[in-house]
């Protein structure tokens, strides 16, 4: 059994299937989730029945390499017990905070037409100790600068909510004051639109939601990002409408921007239109161009054409600066090569 990928009901729940009190579990989820264990060694205070590498196993993933960006993005490659890569990234944000760009997959089933993880030969679930190990590598790297990760993004390879069997139980990990102790507004799961599964995501966490929305059109998406065959923008913006929130959380609507694709003056109009009555913050992406994508970036006057156009709608848009292109770290670029 692979005890990291437990939360603390669960591990509770299993200890006490083989006869230990509560507060044991407590002491392994602290060492394992609070003080980064990786091995059964460093428990000092959890008696070795506990420790039995023949009946509990600490899993995650093994860290092959970092590289770095001249503006400061740091890109680990990791890899799983059984050799299959993928990739988090770690952003600098300013003022000393760090946001990471966690993957929930290896590759992704949902095919974007401008994302090099859809066209990864493998395509896996990660565990959720694979999940939560990533946060554990990087804030082991970030700690020999003396920084730390603020913020987690469900950003990376994959889509969330098509791993939901393994994505909520990291997330109460991730969330939990004697695990990893994140702040239910410093954890954000993006989707592009797996519309039955976004009231399962508020059901199960209190966390912030991203949609990856990048057309005004139905025929447009549906070109884009095949998952819009089968839940239209109709019933994706129904879901959000209807996602619980506190009265000042917004749901952040990513618009990658493709030059001479989604850029147009009538996509500029039709943005707002189409977000009425949700509360949205809206991110601007230029597309971040990988080898071998038919796609190209936006001209700079069309992103600032876009900005102008969604604030004066009275929609509070921020345009998402590329960080990492020089090691394909950006948005859109990651592939576990």
């Amino acid at each position: 059994m692979d005890i990291k990928g437990l939360d603390r009901e669960a591990l509770t729940d299993f200890l006490g299937q083989k006869g230990h009190k509560p507060y044991r579990a407590t002491q392994l989820f602290e060492w394992m989730h609070a003080r980064g264990a990786r091995d059964f060694e460093a428990m000092s205070n959890v008696p070795k029945d506990l420790r039995d590498p023949e009946q509990v196993t600490l899993g995650g993933l093994q860290l092959d390499d970092v590289m770095r960006s001249k503006d400061g993005t740091r890109k680990m490659l990791l890899r799983t017990a059984a050799g299959d890569r993928l990739e988090s990234v770690i952003i600098p944000m300013g003022s000393g905070r760090w946001t990471q760009c966690v993957s929930s997959q290896i590759g992704c089933k949902m095919g974007c037409d401008f994302c090099a993880t859809a066209e990864m030969s493998v395509r896996k679930n990660l565990t959720s100790s694979e999940i939560v190990d990533q946060i554990y590598h990087a804030r082991s790297l970030m700690a020999k600068e003396d920084m730390q990760v603020n913020n987690l993004v469900f950003m990376g390879m994959g889509e969330p909510l098509d791993n939901l069997d393994n994505l909520i139980p990291a997330l109460r990990i991730l969330l939990d004051q004697k695990g990893a102790a994140f702040g239910q507004r410093r954890i954000t799961v993006s989707t592009v639109g797996l519309v039955p599964k976004i009231p399962l995501l508020a059901e199960s966490v209190p966390i912030n939601l991203a949609v990856s929305l990048n057309a005004t059109t139905d025929e447009l998406r549906s070109k884009l990002m095949p998952i819009n065959r089968k839940y239209n923008l109709a019933q994706l913006l129904q879901a959000l409408r209807d996602f619980p929130m506190a009265p000042r959380r917004r749901i952040f609507v990513e618009y990658v921007m493709l030059g001479g694709v989604n850029d147009t003056d009538e996509d500029a109009k039709r943005l707002p239109q189409l977000l009425h009555g949700i509360r949205a913050k809206i991110n601007l992406i230029p597309f971040n161009p990988y080898p071998g994508s038919r796609f190209v970036s936006p001209t700079e006057e069309r992103v600032a054409y876009f900005l102008d156009k969604l604030h004066k709608a009275g929609i509070q848009t921020n345009i998402r600066e590329p960080k990492g292109r020089d090691i394909e770290a950006a948005c859109g670029m990651l592939d576990g090569v």
